[in-house]
């Protein structure tokens, strides 16, 4: 086919972005760690290198769809994706960002699940939850085949639901900071947001490690509702968190 090279190449760029995203982001957040809470990393510098190998495979794995995608949206008109303001009601911009993220929250957190049977994490799971404890290099530290289930959800979204080229972008922010974030270790979000209101619905790193320690509840993305819903969610009331009021963070587990 004629288009074949186009999307290869297209392939090729958006793994090629994916990836450095990934270094990046979480290159960041690491250095963030660091500053924040020095020598945390210390003695985890093959983990560290592991959770880098696996995330620059996955990367491959979610360029290609993405690639795709980014071909389709640019020369065959596959997607909803659109660039024109006036397209669709103002209104729709803020529902279409919140729709995306639901959607994308409620696919992750039933695939997530799906992975915590014991065939399936056997299989695949296993290599996300060797970071013992997770780091900010983690947020992509997948099995090929969890790669898989990753990389395909926004691509299909764009295909089936509009949304301005903007608010993609800002989509895929909120996934990258909400994924290397709630793995760094540590809550640098402030105690009124994770103990009020927001946070009872909102997940972090406080409500995201208790996952990777317990192996067991708390597998949504973004929002607990799921996990509420479904009897999954483990409070805040069962955490056993205290803040450091010294350093103006928090310190999971501690």
């Amino acid at each position: 086919m004629e288009f074949a090279p186009a999307i290869i190449i297209s392939a090729v760029a958006m793994t090629l972005i994916v990836g450095g995203r990934y270094l990046l982001s979480s290159g960041f957040f690491a250095w963030l760690t660091n500053r924040v809470r020095p020598g945390q990393y210390g003695q985890l510098k093959p983990q560290i290198g592991r959770e880098i190998r696996w995330s620059l495979l996955s990367a491959a794995i979610y360029g290609v769809p993405a690639g795709i995608v980014a071909w389709g949206w640019q020369n065959a008109g596959w997607t909803k994706i659109y660039t024109d303001p006036n397209m669709y009601q103002l209104w729709y911009v803020p529902v279409s960002f919140f729709v995306y993220l639901v959607l994308h929250d409620t696919w992750f957190y039933w695939t997530h699940r799906l992975f915590h049977r014991p065939q399936w994490f056997k299989v695949a799971h296993a290599v996300h939850h060797d970071s013992r404890p997770p780091t900010a290099w983690a947020a992509m530290s997948f099995h090929p085949v969890e790669a898989i289930s990753g990389a395909i959800v926004i691509p299909a979204l764009v295909v089936a639901i509009p949304i301005h080229v903007a608010v993609l972008g800002l989509v895929l922010l909120v996934m990258t900071i909400m994924g290397v974030s709630n793995h760094m270790g540590w809550e640098m979000f402030p105690r009124w947001l994770v103990r009020g209101r927001l946070g009872k619905w909102l997940i972090t790193a406080t409500h995201h490690e208790k996952h990777h320690e317990y192996y067991r509840g708390n597998y949504g993305l973004y929002f607990r509702f799921w996990d509420k819903i479904c009897g999954t969610d483990i409070g805040l009331a069962d955490l056993g968190s205290r803040f450091s009021t010294a350093a103006g963070n928090q310190r999971i587990g501690e």
